[in-house]
């Protein structure tokens, strides 16, 4: 089996360059994406996101995104924090008992 590349990073800002390229050039994304190095469907990804966020198109925007993650992240610190307290007590529960 082959390996599988790493996934490529880009920052916010490289994002929304690109983006403004493409609506500032005039030419097809697959142009610019070409022209970037990266692949038409993520730059059309990208332009999709930055439509949402600036409140052209309907959609999760980013920071609402990164406000789903992070409250996910704590909901599952305190659902262990949850499942902790309840062997807890029911290990006190059965040494009360003896």
């Amino acid at each position: 089996m082959g390996t599988k590349k790493p996934r490529r990073q880009y920052s916010p800002e490289y994002k929304a360059d690109a983006v403004k390229l493409w609506r500032e050039s005039g030419e097809t994304q697959e142009a610019v994406a070409h022209r970037l190095g990266i692949h038409p469907t993520t730059l059309w990804g990208w332009v999709k996101q930055a439509d949402i966020d600036d409140g052209s198109r309907e959609g999760t925007t980013t920071a609402d995104k990164a406000r789903i993650a992070e409250l996910e992240k704590r909901l599952k610190v305190v659902t262990m924090e949850r499942d902790l307290m309840k062997k807890a007590t029911a290990f006190f529960a059965r040494e009360t008992e003896r």
